[in-house]
């Protein structure tokens, strides 16, 4: 498109110029025009600050003009999906605002039905703490009696999506962003590239059913590169996925015209080839041997965190894995929760839709079975599924979460539009492209630090929140504060919907009526 603006624009001055010298003068106010709209696209591909001017020039203002125009009641009410689900345009616009550091407050009061079904919110205090004497940087240290490396973590960081599906300036806009304002940068299932690697921030390196990065050449789980890889200072923490909340049970996909050589090489592939990631792991098969993987990584990679990423699907499985952990007294350092409402650049509509449990439903399990096991205090929960304000920060961690990670959100502080090109290698805003015509659109200079602007201003919101609730310390959220309208006249809490267990009830005989056939058919050495 800029290439195209630029011949474009050189044919028109020309050809205006000759009419007017050797046919009429009139044709001069032609070249006038062209002149305008050739200075005003050379200007717009200079500018750094509009991925969509700076990619299509002139016609890209028509967006931010449209944007001028539009009623501000729309901008309020309207939903716009992305991935199939819906995003409430106040959480978009608050996003944006807060990348760009604009006014982020609103006029007119609340501006969601307040007794509609599903409408959630926070229990205040009549003796809050003052902000300002509060921390603004809560931290979580993430490292149980078997790592040797923990790693103190911001409360939210950015959830894991690849480069190959990303573009090379979009991960580096992230990383550089994670750095500035020291909080974690997940790479994803598609390995680790020069470009997660460049700006120095902190990594959570994620291997998914693919090995990539630390795969043979049959695919198979590979120990020594797992070793080399991991040794990397920058990498933080290690995540195994074993299932991706758009798509639970599906595997991945990388398009043959997103398999470039260079990412066919960082992923240990053939380039312009389809890549399937699996739907399953290789390298283990039982909940025991899950449990072995992990403590196996953890000890190649010099004892840094390790954790597993799941959406909860059949629960006997997860009950199965605690009983695997407490059997071999072994425990990953985290687990990540991800639900079903996440996000992905390709699945299909029925497994976007209708697999996986919500994170809310998930978190929710995840938390009681570690409490009801006793093994609660070993292992660090953090949450991913559409967490996108410092309200989805404060209501997870309210129901068990220790940290959260966003994806969607950190994408649109990039410049992401919803464009709802991510896999057709289109993007428009060089977020989900490989196409450098594409990309250039994207500074990293410029989208750096409005990604550490909006984690800076919604984690600073979070504990605002956290004070209007009268508390000093995140710790201390519990369900109880957290309510929901259930219906027009009924209103419960998030303790109601989601009771909490007693510590050890799953060991000593006192198991919940509502989890008892899950624990008869959970097995450490099977999973069903």
């Amino acid at each position: 498109m800029r290439k195209g603006f630029i011949i474009s624009g050189i044919i028109g001055i020309i050809g205006s110029s000759l009419l007017g010298f050797y046919a009429s003068p009139w044709w001069y106010v032609l070249l006038a025009v062209v002149l305008t709209l050739f200075v005003m696209g050379i200007n717009d591909m200079m500018q750094t600050r509009h991925s969509i001017m700076r990619t299509y020039p002139v016609f890209g203002r028509m967006r931010y003009w449209m944007e001028a125009l539009r009623p501000k009641m729309y901008q309020y009410f309207v939903e716009s999906d992305i991935d199939g689900r819906p995003i409430n345009r106040i959480d978009r616009s608050t996003i944006y605002q807060r990348a760009k550091q604009e006014m982020d407050t609103m006029p007119f009061g609340t501006q969601l039905d307040v007794y509609e079904e599903g409408y959630e919110w926070m229990s205040h205090s009549i003796s809050p703490k003052d902000f300002h004497k509060l921390d603004h940087n809560p931290r979580v240290t993430i490292g149980n009696k078997d790592c040797k490396q923990p790693y103190s973590a911001s409360i939210f960081n950015v959830s894991a999506m690849s480069f190959g599906s990303l573009s090379s300036n979009a991960i580096e806009a992230l990383n550089a962003g994670a750095k500035i304002g020291n909080f974690a940068h997940n790479t994803g299932e598609g390995g680790i590239s020069p470009y997660h690697l460049k700006h120095k921030g902190d990594i959570i390196w994620q291997v998914g059913t693919g090995y990539f990065g630390c795969r043979d050449d049959d695919g198979n789980f590979s120990p020594e590169l797992f070793t080399q890889t991991s040794s990397a200072p920058q990498i933080r923490m290690i995540e195994l996925k074993l299932s991706q909340g758009a798509k639970p049970g599906h595997g991945g996909i990388l398009p043959a015209k997103k398999n470039t050589p260079e990412i066919a090489a960082i992923r240990h592939v053939k380039p312009n080839t389809t890549i399937y990631s699996p739907p399953y792991h290789s390298a283990f098969n039982t909940p025991r041997e899950l449990i072995l993987l992990l403590h196996q990584m953890r000890g190649l990679s010099g004892g840094k965190p390790v954790g597993m990423k799941l959406c909860i699907g059949r629960k006997s499985e997860f009950i199965g894995i605690c009983k695997a952990m407490i059997e071999l007294d072994i425990y990953p350092d985290f687990i990540t929760v991800d639900g079903g409402e996440g996000g992905t650049g390709a699945a299909p509509q029925e497994f976007s839709n209708h697999v996986g449990a919500p994170l809310l439903d998930g978190l929710a399990f995840v938390h009681n079975m570690l409490v009801g096991f006793n093994i609660r205090h070993h292992i660090k929960i953090i949450a991913s599924g559409k967490i996108l304000s410092g309200f989805h920060l404060l209501r997870a961690i309210a129901l068990g979460a220790d940290a959260c990670n966003s994806a969607r959100a950190m994408m649109m502080a990039l410049g992401c539009i919803q464009a709802l090109q991510c896999n057709s290698n289109k993007c428009p805003t060089g977020v989900a492209t490989q196409d450098p015509a594409l990309t250039i659109g994207l500074v990293v200079e410029d989208k750096k630090q409005r990604v550490a602007n909006y984690h800076e201003d919604t984690v600073k919101t979070f504990v605002e929140l956290m004070g209007a609730a009268g508390i000093d310390d995140y710790k201390k959220l519990t369900r109880s504060h957290i309510y929901r309208r259930v219906f027009m006249n009924e209103v419960r809490t998030l303790e109601d919907i989601f009771p909490s267990l007693e510590p050890s009830c799953m060991l000593v005989n006192k198991i919940p009526e509502r989890y008892k056939q899950d624990y008869e058919m959970a097995h450490a050495d099977r999973w069903y």
